[in-house]
């Protein structure tokens, strides 16, 4: 961004931002182009990501039932992590079904309940730890097409009642997905389905969310056991083989 945008968005004075921004670069958490005058995140914030990481890596564990998922279904998977009020894409296994639906690439944040991932955590959620993150977010979703307040409770609602989150066409036109979060006690982060619409009807879905629950039911078990390892032990970290039962 530049300094104009970083002043419109943050709403604080130019020169403020300008003050702030010279401070970061120094320490490194802002990088500046000389020839765009664009500002991006610096070298120390990936050195502190590599200090900050978690003592397993989720990605890693679920990458063998993201890519069994892949398998079985022929379509796309997705891992979201949820970030505060945000669902953020950490990991995706592509099938082979050649007409592919790829609404997210990995690093994309978006607020909880946009996308079949952050809806599928908020269904996971007490109906007021859920309520205080829509009414947190109201305003962001209003900057995708028909997403509102009422549409998530509504979406939330039959979530819960169906076992799985879905939205069909509702981001992108055309595109429908499906998800599943977990742990059941703390929905931290949620597996994906996303195709076509016209292959994710009724039945399919049934059949699809079975699998999903079943290869949830492995990840957290392997979340588990991961707790339980020394930090030294996990220095590469075994994810979930498809092959195992």
């Amino acid at each position: 961004m530049r300094i104009g945008e970083v002043a419109a968005t943050s709403g604080l004075p130019q020169s403020t931002c300008f003050r702030m921004l010279q401070r970061l670069e120094i320490e490194g958490l802002v990088d500046r182009d000389a020839r765009t005058r664009k500002y991006f995140l610096g070298p120390l914030l990936h050195e502190l990501g590599l200090l900050a990481r978690p003592r397993y890596r989720l990605s890693e564990l679920c990458d063998g039932a993201l890519h069994r998922l892949a398998e079985i279904t022929q379509d796309t998977i997705y891992l979201s992590e949820r970030s505060g009020l945000e669902a953020v894409c950490t990991n995706r296994a592509l099938g082979d079904f050649p007409i592919k639906a790829l609404p997210l690439d990995i690093g994309i944040r978006r607020p909880l309940g946009v996308g079949a991932g952050g809806l599928a955590m908020l269904c996971a959620m007490p109906d007021a730890q859920a309520e205080a993150v829509i009414q947190a977010n109201g305003h962001r979703y209003e900057k995708f097409a028909s997403f509102s307040a009422d549409f998530l409770r509504e979406a939330v609602a039959a979530g819960r009642r169906q076992g799985y989150s879905f939205l069909d066409s509702v981001v992108t036109p055309g595109t429908a997905a499906m998800g599943v979060a977990f742990p059941v006690d703390n929905p931290v982060a949620a597996i994906s389905v996303a195709a076509i619409s016209g292959r994710l009807e009724a039945a399919r879905r049934e059949e699809i969310a079975r699998e999903m629950h079943h290869q949830v039911r492995r990840i957290s078990t392997a979340i588990s056991n991961a707790a339980l390892v020394p930090a030294d032990a996990r220095a590469e970290p075994a994810g979930v083989d498809a092959d195992d039962d």
